[in-house]
């Protein structure tokens, strides 16, 4: 893989933008849009950016769980389960 063939102008997205999407999508990979010079955007396919979402938030829940843990915010799986079975007992009363 050559990053250098993901780095297009905006002059060329002006230009070509149909045969800069079918690229992304083709690939999936991010295209970088410089302006002057300097990167501006990152143009994405949809499956590729929600892929990416997805992965944040697990990364962000893993973090907050490692947190929890070290700060003693944990409950043994026996009193989870206690607690489920409780509060569905209230519901179908």
């Amino acid at each position: 893989m050559n990053i250098t063939n993901d780095i297009k102008p905006i002059t060329y997205l002006k230009s070509r933008a149909a045969d800069l999407l079918n690229q992304i999508n083709q690939t999936h990979r991010p295209v970088i849009i410089t302006q002057n010079g300097e990167p501006r955007a990152i143009l994405q396919d949809p499956e590729s950016y929600e892929n990416m979402r997805n992965a944040i938030g697990i990364l962000k829940l893993l973090s907050q769980g490692e947190s929890d843990v070290q700060n003693g915010r944990v409950k043994s799986q026996k009193e989870v389960f206690k607690n489920i079975e409780d509060s569905l007992k209230e519901k179908l009363k």
